[in-house]
């Protein structure tokens, strides 16, 4: 009787933790997309941005998420890194990366691109977030050089951080028009859409890594 006893206390001091804990591990999974204008909706109608797309993707597939877009228009990754610590105060799970194309115009020193990057990431890792890199080529016209070393930024960071990879961001979309924008440098609505089937598989299986999650859909954008 007496034991009995012991193992109703024991059980009504643990049932509390036992709550939290299930409480914590079925809440949604945040992911925020912290970008530059591709995936911030250039353009497009309310509810054609890259993060809302994919959203709408992984509620179709069974994943319950929260989805953040914190995209600027222009910015480089010097701009992300320097608007990174309003982009924490979201304690986001997983992070789309998506920044580099506005340095490459720039003709950004591929090391200072690098360096901001690696930040960035450092930044989001150490408060406990999954990365998940969205890379960039450079145009041509930059030169070989330029070309080369500005190529290899995405592979090298994420291969030091030990990041899943998209290699390209505008991958079959950039150069087909019926994809594009008339300035040829931002997806429209099907471009977005093309691009969300691309990384969508990429995604899914960094959340299938994940812990389990539980109800609740919102979706809410960075005002510009």
């Amino acid at each position: 009787m007496f034991a009995s006893k012991i193992y109703r206390v024991i059980l009504f001091l643990a049932l509390p933790l036992v709550m939290l804990a299930s409480s914590a591990a079925a809440r949604p999974l945040q992911i925020l997309v912290f970008g530059d204008s591709l995936s911030s909706g250039f353009e497009l109608q309310e509810g054609q941005d890259f993060a809302t797309v994919l959203k709408h993707k992984l509620l179709a597939d069974g994943h319950d998420v929260i989805v953040w877009n914190d995209s600027g228009p222009g910015d480089t990754t010097a701009d992300g890194l320097a608007r990174i610590d309003m982009a924490l105060e979201r304690h986001p799970d997983l992070v789309i990366l998506e920044l580099g194309a506005n340095d490459m115009l720039d003709q950004v020193d591929p090391k200072v691109t690098y360096q901001n990057l690696d930040a960035i990431i450092s930044k989001f890792e150490a408060q406990g977030a999954r990365v998940l890199l969205a890379g960039m080529f450079s145009l041509p016209k930059n030169g070989p050089y330029y070309v080369v070393g500005f190529n290899n930024i995405f592979p090298n960071v994420a291969r030091a951080h030990h990041l899943p990879l998209y290699p390209f961001f505008l991958q079959g979309v950039y150069g087909h028009p019926a994809l594009m924008l008339s300035d040829n440098k931002h997806p429209n609505a099907l471009g977005v859409a093309r691009v969300v089937a691309g990384i969508a598989p990429l995604v899914e299986h960094v959340l299938n890594s994940m812990a389990p999650h539980g109800t609740a859909t919102l979706i809410r954008h960075r005002a510009h």
